[in-house]
């Protein structure tokens, strides 16, 4: 093909494809959660977003001027149907699963997308990214995402690996079980997952659980304000505890099933491979 030519090719594929200048080729899309949200600001498909649920607009400032269509279990079907979405976006739940038959009822497209294990939200960015005109880029964010998981794996081979838990909620506690993929990053981190034999994602446990587990490393990404060290050094016979081993995690960065799976297995690789440091603690990743 002529050098001419293949510029001017180059130049109507660029013109063609969906982007800021070019509103109408964006479908209108509607997010009814934060971490499909935050997918679509990761492929810069900002411009197809036309509402959002208040989580999504709280905890991301590129949406914060949108429409809010309500909240994660309660959002409303007036206030969607009047952004006229060519498609809505949602993680199926039962507390959902009536305003999904009423949408489709109105003929509105809904997509739903399971965010429980790597598998699935590896599927849901390459997915998501399909409907918006973003393949491509969606392509690029699973294969870093694969990469940092290998990464972390090799570097991890020859560590010991740490019995650990990974806190998301102090009281009541809830950690991280099996079969999600927090616990995939655990694992690739080099860490053992205390509670992996909860077949639940989330287990909610009690304290007297966690000493009998007695994990030699606490990752607490729980959004108490309470330094996380501080408030495990209440049960002292912790191994984590005497020995140093509390980690103060970033959420919602490591825990949101979002797209940034890569940084969050690097940090969680980090915080397991650093030396334990006896009375003192492990730095904030």
């Amino acid at each position: 093909m002529p050098r001419a030519a293949a510029a001017l090719l180059a130049l109507l594929t660029l013109l063609a494809a969906p982007g800021p200048a070019d509103a109408a080729a964006w479908p209108r899309v509607v997010s009814l959660n934060p971490s499909l949200t935050a997918i679509l600001l990761a492929l810069d498909a900002r411009p197809a977003l036309v509402g959002v649920d208040d989580y999504s607009a709280r905890s991301s400032p590129d949406v914060a001027g949108l429409p809010r269509v309500g909240g994660l279990f309660d959002p409303s079907l007036e206030a969607i149907v009047a952004l006229r979405p060519d498609l809505v976006v949602l993680v199926p739940s039962a507390e959902q699963r009536d305003l999904r038959g009423r949408l489709e009822s109105l003929g509105t497209q809904v997509l739903a997308l399971d965010n429980i294990t790597l598998a699935q939200l590896l599927a849901s960015i390459e997915t998501l990214g399909a409907r918006v005109g973003r393949a491509q880029a969606a392509r690029e964010r699973v294969g870093a995402i694969r990469r940092a998981f290998e990464d972390a794996e090799r570097g991890a081979r020859d560590r010991p690996h740490p019995r650990a838990v990974l806190v998301l909620q102090r009281d009541p506690l809830f950690v991280v079980g099996g079969g999600s993929f927090l616990d995939e990053m655990l694992r690739a981190a080099g860490a053992q997952n205390l509670a992996a034999g909860f077949h639940e994602p989330y287990p909610r446990l009690d304290i007297e659980w966690l000493i009998d587990a007695a994990p030699e490393l606490i990752l607490d990404a729980s959004e108490d304000p309470q330094p996380a060290l501080e408030h495990w050094r209440r049960w002292p016979s912790l191994p984590a505890v005497a020995r140093g081993r509390v980690v103060q995690i970033a959420a919602p960065l490591v825990t949101m099933p979002g797209p940034y799976l890569d940084r969050a297995v690097g940090i969680l690789a980090r915080a397991v491979a650093e030396p334990s440091t006896p009375g003192v603690g492990p730095r904030r990743p």
